[in-house]
């Protein structure tokens, strides 16, 4: 697997535990969500790589999507919401906070 250099710090969405079956789904109320995304080759593959982080710092969610389009960011945000169970209040897509680094 080939990885761009800015998933690098994305290091906890990559983890096994990541997405819907992680202890983040029962966590308290997450009201904000710092949302980024990267690229990454998968199988020789160029993927996009969405990933949705609680103000605790919980994986909410991940989507790998072929495409980085609206219709992807869509998808992924319905997705997350379901598995959650609730939308956030405020989504955050600007900063280090996403990748952990200050």
């Amino acid at each position: 697997m080939e990885v761009d250099h800015v998933s690098i710090y994305g290091g906890p969405a990559l983890h096994p535990a990541a997405g819907r079956g992680s202890q983040a789904l029962s966590s308290p109320r997450r009201d904000r969500w710092y949302v980024d995304e990267t690229y990454l080759k998968v199988a020789g593959v160029w993927r996009y790589l969405y990933r949705a982080i609680d103000q605790f710092g919980q994986v909410v969610d991940v989507w790998l999507s072929p495409r980085r389009d609206a219709v992807a960011a869509r998808r992924f945000f319905a997705n997350a919401i379901k598995a959650t169970g609730a939308a956030p209040v405020e989504v955050v897509t600007v900063g280090p906070v996403s990748t952990g680094r200050a």
